[in-house]
């Protein structure tokens, strides 16, 4: 055989042997992949049970005192002093302002000097009236000079007592320059100081003080949630019916739970026509003056449910604003369901309101994998994530 005969046999060989590794090696790819499609994977699968929980609704509040009073001047004057300052506590009695009384006291004078010269005058009048009486008796002069020494006498006791009244009020308006807190409480901003003209008619107060020893929180709930709240409390009117709900806590503006728990005391008795809500009342103590009048936060109502089905939220998936979670069927196959669910109430699960019923079984790990009608092997775990059945915290129970 020529050497070019061998060196073609040769070639042909060798590209029957690479085709026949190239077929060889995509076989077993194609093996390979038929066998992982084939297999099932393990995902963890909740049972559903009914559960008690505390539900809570969280409600915007604004903080007021139990007691804010305007703090204003009676009278007209420049201020002189200011004996207080700004965020201080004062206790009911204690002086707050000082007006300039130079002018108020001259009038205290001349008031008094006006009391005096009445006085006077009714003295004068009386040694007239006893003159005149026996010289009427007597026929030396005439009844109506009697009469008009009395009608004189009646006049100057007249100017005595309205002499007097000018005196009283002189003397209160000096009382009114020394300017005293009617409560105890904090002491609000200064919109005037030292040397300011104030008078009875000026825009804003000298300042105010608001009694925060107990803090209103007033918040408003549509009349829905109202009547949801109150059913089945009991009590024969909504007095005894507040005083039977659970204590209400209070969520600060820097998202802190404040450390006193408050009570429901009060619901006004209209429903807003325009908003179609309820304005409530909730009393929280602040002996410590934690909370500020004007401030703002949350109060939050907790309402205990002794049957609700609770699932984990990473178990459920959003789809143009409605919930889903994928559920075992026949076969282990997973299907996704639409569930209904209360937002926010719990931290890391929901409660369903519709979509699930007590047996259910629905995936709770892994389901961005999971497709409609894909089978899978279950394993069951209990709510918390466990093998062995235990209680899953405070706010669920089983």
């Amino acid at each position: 055989m020529s050497t070019m005969k061998k060196n073609s046999l040769f070639k042909i060989l060798s590209f029957i042997a690479i085709l026949a590794t190239t077929i060889s090696c995509s076989n077993t790819q194609k093996k390979g992949q038929m066998g992982m499609a084939g297999q099932v994977r393990e995902y963890q699968v909740m049972k559903v049970e009914p559960q008690s929980t505390t539900l809570y609704e969280e409600y915007p509040t604004n903080l007021q005192g139990i007691q804010t009073v305007e703090i204003r001047p009676k009278i007209a004057g420049y201020i002189q002093d200011i004996l207080v300052d700004e965020g201080s506590f004062v206790k009911k009695g204690q002086v707050l302002f000082r007006i300039n009384d130079n002018d108020i006291r001259a009038t205290v004078r001349s008031a008094q000097a006006q009391v005096k010269v009445a006085e006077a005058d009714i003295v004068a009048a009386k040694i007239n009236l006893d003159k005149t009486k026996p010289l009427v008796e007597k026929g030396i002069i005439s009844k109506f000079d009697l009469e008009s020494s009395e009608s004189t006498l009646k006049a100057k006791e007249a100017q005595l007592a309205q002499a007097k009244a000018n005196l009283a009020n002189a003397q209160a308006n000096l009382q009114y320059a020394i300017i005293t807190s009617p409560t105890s409480g904090i002491i609000g901003n200064f919109p005037y100081r030292v040397g300011s003209l104030v008078s009875s008619s000026i825009a804003q107060p000298l300042t105010t003080v608001s009694n925060t020893m107990e803090m209103y929180a007033y918040f408003s709930m549509n009349e829905k949630e109202f009547l949801t709240m109150i059913k089945g409390l009991k009590g024969n009117n909504m007095q005894e019916k507040f005083s039977s709900m659970p204590d209400v806590s209070l969520i600060l503006a820097d998202n802190s739970v404040y450390g006193e728990k408050g009570r429901i005391q009060t619901a006004s008795g209209l429903v807003d026509p325009q908003t179609g809500s309820v304005n409530i009342r909730a009393t929280f103590p602040n002996k410590e003056g934690i909370l500020r009048s004007g401030g703002s936060g949350l109060v939050r109502i907790p309402q205990h449910v002794e049957s609700a089905i609770i699932v984990p939220q990473n178990a459920t998936y959003e789809l143009q604003g409605k919930h889903f979670i994928y559920t075992v069927g026949d076969g282990n196959k997973v299907h996704p369901t639409e569930i209904g669910v209360l937002v926010g109430n719990l931290k890391n699960n929901y409660v369903v309101t519709s979509g699930l019923k007590t047996g259910d079984e629905i995936v709770v790990e892994g389901i961005a994998s999971l497709r409609n009608d894909m089978p899978i092997k279950p394993k069951l775990v209990t709510p918390n994530g466990s093998d062995d059945k235990k209680e899953s915290g405070a706010e669920v129970k089983n």
